[in-house]
């Protein structure tokens, strides 16, 4: 049998991960996985995903893509990758794709959530996934600025510092607050949900970061678009932690939204 190209739709907790890309040092997602398939091929695999996210961000449905000469069923492959994966990692799918197909340059749209609790306290079931910011936050506000982010923009400012990439412009297509119910007794959930053609390193992390500034009324929503002119890192917010962002959906057909 020729070769075949596999999607894997992947779930995975990133708490105790260095990130999804393999490392000199530290276990990543990619490493488990291709590790996982080496019985398989007989050899060393390489799995491309469409979004190399950072150490300790999650993924509730990341795309990845393999060329692999096995003839197993992608059932078999399913339960057989599950079976020695570690719990906190899920192969939740995998399909034979079309000729040619790239998770990551094939993809058109990811959409990120950042979650924070906003409130006295997060419960000791939402510490690895959440933000908690104690004081007030003025959504309003927050929404007001996360307008100005939509759009074709240069975010050289919220990129991470040292970054080396050919351009710094993105085109965000949705940004939303919303709150959510935390479920049970937990904290109710305020999510920032975020789509674009691509996101720079930590791109999404300073977003909202600088909103929670807003929110916390450090500057004003108008601020905003200085920010985004200066193209100055250091003018921009924190970087939010790494435990509260989630890769949550990646799209392979162009996206429906007006700009």
């Amino acid at each position: 049998m020729s070769d075949r190209i596999l999607k894997l739709i992947i779930e995975y907790d990133g708490t105790n991960y260095v990130g999804w890309q393999r490392q000199a040092e530290g276990v990543s997602i990619q490493s488990l996985i291709e590790d996982a398939l080496v019985p398989f091929e007989g050899g060393p695999v390489t799995v491309h995903a469409a979004g190399r996210t950072d150490a300790g961000v999650h993924a509730l449905a990341q795309v990845a893509s393999v060329v692999t000469s096995s003839v197993h069923d992608v059932a078999t492959l399913q339960r057989a990758l599950n079976a020695v994966l570690p719990a906190d990692v899920r192969i939740i799918s995998i399909e034979d794709a079309p000729p040619g197909f790239h998770a990551r340059f094939d993809a058109v749209s990811k959409t990120y959530e950042y979650r924070i609790v906003n409130g006295p306290y997060a419960s000791a079931f939402q510490q690895r996934y959440v933000w908690h910011i104690p004081g007030v936050l003025d959504v309003e506000a927050m929404r007001a600025g996360a307008a100005t982010f939509i759009g074709r923009n240069d975010f050289a400012a919220f990129q991470a510092t040292g970054a080396n990439v050919s351009t710094t412009v993105r085109t965000i297509h949705a940004l939303d607050l919303f709150r959510r119910d935390g479920g049970g007794t937990e904290p109710a959930l305020l999510v920032m949900q975020i789509t674009g053609d691509g996101f720079l390193r930590h791109m999404v992390r300073t977003i909202a970061g600088t909103l929670v500034d807003v929110g916390l009324g450090r500057w004003p929503a108008s601020h905003i678009a200085t920010i985004l002119a200066s193209r100055d890192r250091t003018r921009a917010g924190r970087a939010a932690p790494a435990a509260g962002l989630f890769l949550v959906e990646v799209s392979y057909a162009a996206p429906d939204f007006a700009l």
